[in-house]
């Protein structure tokens, strides 16, 4: 007769101390190797980047060597492959180079203003209480949050020739001042948005103030992952603010500078509705076209050339994967050195 005792875990053993098999079976693996787990989690989301960025990305390729008129959008024709006609026919437009120049010099000021005001923006709600950093935090991303598409109405009425405030506040300037400043005195139905020049000077105030709150709330947020000692380290050695600012604020949150330039850039070359609804749609004053506006105009304005509008997408997006493509090359540079 065997007799049987339970060790500490709670198993029987039988009387010559041989451990019985335990009822309870392992749990079984997926019967996938570890290294493939990630992978697999990866597939949803990479399916739904391919239908939502690499399928109209490939399709808009295909229609920049198409001519597709309204025959062919009503499905009576077939499209017709001619090439790179379309890009030569863009290249020997001078709109094309008007808006060319037009979307590099509105990204250049307005990515710079973005940057300087945000980062700026950003200390201050640094240096801030708690309480009055969360309200104005707040409030900024308020404007943050508002649509293109109002923003444009928004600053199209701040600008109106006639009911607009601005025209009214420099009505109310002193005739010295304005005159000293501004060159006249007089604002009254003053058209703001028939200028191509006056134009962006509008655009760029209405992205800048819709654009540097995200810049201030990620320049806050890498603040506070700076440890105050290198602050009080710095203070001690007799550092002033602005050189602090230089020497240790910078070079610890340029990773972050790298990111928000990356995309401000990315942003800013196309903006397209604030423009839209500023120069109120495509039928005049062309010589104020950015490219997304331009290829906007060429695919749906009567008679529509879709391949033509494809085409300067296309263009527009290598400028913008050429000039990712080098800033992240110097950002890997410059990691490798430090």
């Amino acid at each position: 007769m065997t007799t049987s005792t339970r060790s500490r875990g709670g198993d029987a053993i039988s009387a010559p101390g041989r451990r019985r098999r335990s009822s309870r079976r392992p749990p079984r693996g997926s019967g996938l190797p570890a290294w493939a787990v990630p992978y697999l989690l990866l597939v949803p989301g990479l399916l739904v980047i391919a239908a939502l960025l690499l399928y109209p990305l490939i399709q808009m390729g295909i229609m920049s060597f198409q001519k597709i008129n309204l025959r062919v959008i009503r499905g009576a024709a077939e499209p017709e492959w001619v090439g790179t006609g379309n890009y030569e026919q863009i290249l020997d437009n001078e709109l094309f180079w008007s808006s060319l120049r037009n979307t590099v010099l509105f990204a250049v000021v307005t990515v710079s203003l973005t940057l300087v005001i945000g980062t700026a923006v950003g200390v201050l709600l640094n240096r801030l209480g708690r309480k009055m950093s969360i309200t104005l935090t707040v409030g900024i991303m308020a404007a943050w949050a508002v649509p293109p598409v109002a923003q444009g109405v928004i600053w199209r009425w701040l600008f109106d020739a006639e009911a607009g405030i601005v025209n009214w506040s420099l009505n109310l300037l002193p005739d010295w001042l304005a005159e000293l400043v501004l060159g006249r005195s007089d604002f009254t139905g003053d058209p703001w948005l028939n200028d191509p020049f006056r134009v962006y000077v509008v655009l760029v105030i209405a992205v800048v103030w819709a654009s540097f709150p995200f810049i201030a709330v990620s320049v806050l947020a890498g603040l506070k992952g700076i440890p105050t000692e290198l602050y009080e380290a710095a203070r001690v050695d007799g550092s002033t603010g602005w050189r602090t600012f230089w020497k240790v604020t910078v070079p610890l949150l340029k990773p972050v500078f790298a990111v928000l330039t990356i995309l401000s850039i990315i942003w800013d070359f196309k903006v397209f509705a604030q423009l839209y609804v500023l120069l109120g749609g495509t039928a005049g004053n062309r010589e104020a076209f950015n490219l997304s506006l331009f290829s906007y105009a060429e695919a749906f304005n009567p008679p529509p050339k879709m391949g033509t509008g494809a085409a300067i997408a296309v263009v527009l997006t290598v400028i913008l994967l050429i000039i990712t493509a080098v800033h992240v090359r110097q950002i890997v540079k410059q990691e490798e050195l430090t």
